[in-house]
């Protein structure tokens, strides 16, 4: 059984960085509001896993772009991903100061914060999305296709632990320990992205190869 797909997941999700977000985003809710934010946003990110994975590649030949583009394109992502963490920045952080307040008053009007900003930006954005659809075309029968997709079981679950332990995980990691985890996290993405765009790139250019 190949991990590198479920490695390569959980190095971009990285929930263990998104705890301080989910904290600051449920300020104020009693026992029940939070359990039902963490198992929106577990629930949510498997679901962006498994669509990518099983949609993905038909997304692809809908719109005419081959995979070997898709992955110097999404390798370039997880790349620029890797060095946002290596700076301590959650991976899918693409929203700005400004932005993550207005998803606060978003929420404080119906709108679930489990799903925006928790699930997508911040835990499943496009490099996520990228990289699921990268390893989809490499399942070879329906048995690898079934265990992506399983991966995605796991990330929601250790999301979910993450999210659940949000308190203890801060109190014992404190703000230095999390950054440390993510720039560690983000030196493997790193490697995983270089591999990724280097596939890509024998692929539309043979020669390279040689």
């Amino acid at each position: 059984m190949d991990l590198k797909p479920l490695v390569t997941l959980l190095a971009i999700v990285n929930p263990l960085a998104i705890v301080p977000f989910f904290i600051h985003y449920t300020q104020g809710f009693n026992a029940a509001q939070r359990r039902k934010t963490v198992l929106i946003s577990s629930f949510s990110s498997f679901v962006v896993i498994a669509v990518s994975a099983l949609m993905g590649l038909h997304i692809l030949e809908f719109f005419g772009i081959s995979l070997a583009s898709f992955q110097v394109g999404g390798g370039m992502l997880l790349l620029t991903s890797a060095l946002n963490m290596l700076n301590a920045q959650p991976a899918e952080a693409k929203t700005n100061t400004h932005e993550l307040e207005d998803g606060v008053e978003k929420a404080a009007m119906g709108a679930s914060i489990a799903v925006v900003p928790l699930t997508i930006p911040l835990l499943t954005g496009p490099a996520t999305m990228s990289t699921v659809v990268i390893y989809a075309d490499k399942a070879k029968t329906f048995l690898q296709l079934g265990t992506l997709v399983g991966y995605g079981v796991v990330v929601a679950l250790a999301t979910a632990l993450c999210f659940s332990a949000a308190q203890p995980i801060a109190r014992v990691l404190g703000k230095t320990g999390i950054n440390v985890m993510t720039r560690l996290m983000g030196l493997i993405l790193a490697a995983l992205a270089v591999e990724v765009m280097s596939d890509g790139l024998t692929k539309l250019f043979p020669a390279l190869g040689h």
